[in-house]
């Protein structure tokens, strides 16, 4: 087992599965439904990470909610019945979970997808087995809160000191270290590698297969150093 951080705590959309486009475009199409105000696809991948209804308010702050469950269906139902399909894993995340489980590192998912999204996602791209545990924003409160990740430590029984979150956005940065826990940021996702750097991760990384490498080295320099 890791001797640095035993338990690896991995973020969904944009950090092992490829889909911030298409939260993108449905994003955009459940907006052009509802004649809402506009907003940029920059400003959409800004938020992504959040709770739905976190985003909602980030994205139409001086909208009444009332909206927000008609936004909600709109972006779901374009998200599914269209863009679902387009998304990937990122090329290598299976091999590098492997290599992570040889390991004996223990693996979790905290993410701000619903319950019944994430669980579609592991079941078609059958990672499941790799995960000891999983939450997602409709069973917490949403990132940055910490309540995510200290949930997965508590019922994993691992320290914040024992932890590591691996992200694609400046929430997964910021909800490790409301949780006295490490990041990792990795810059293949939503948001870009100056913001991530802004809130000093362990590490910022630019491929999926530099994760177990990263975490070797990691172990390396602590076995020299006794």
């Amino acid at each position: 087992m890791s001797r640095r951080w035993p338990l690896l705590v991995f973020d969904w959309d944009g950090t092992l599965m490829d889909s911030t486009g298409a939260i993108v475009r449905a994003a955009q199409a459940a907006i052009a439904d509802l004649g809402l105000p506009s907003r940029s696809d920059e400003s959409i991948c800004s938020i992504i990470g959040l709770g739905l209804r976190e985003s909602w308010q980030a994205l139409f702050p001086d909208l009444e909610t009332d909206a927000y469950e008609h936004f909600v269906a709109s972006y779901r139902d374009h998200f599914v019945q269209r863009e679902r399909a387009s998304s990937r894993l990122y090329p290598g995340v299976t091999e590098a979970l492997l290599m992570l489980g040889e390991r004996g590192c223990r693996l979790a998912v905290a993410t701000g997808k619903s319950r019944r999204g994430l669980d579609h996602d592991l079941e078609h791209t059958e990672l499941g087995h790799f995960f000891d545990a999983t939450r997602t924003a409709d069973e917490t409160r949403s990132k940055p809160h910490p309540e995510m990740l200290c949930s997965l430590m508590s019922e994993l029984g691992f320290a914040p000191g024992q932890t590591l979150m691996i992200g694609d956005t400046e929430f997964d940065l910021l909800m490790a270290q409301a949780a006295g826990a490490s990041a990792l940021a990795v810059t293949w996702g939503a948001h870009p590698t100056a913001r991530l750097r802004a809130h000093d991760p362990a590490g910022c990384l630019d491929s999926v297969e530099q994760i177990p490498l990263w975490l070797e080295q990691i172990e390396a320099e602590l076995a020299q150093g006794g």
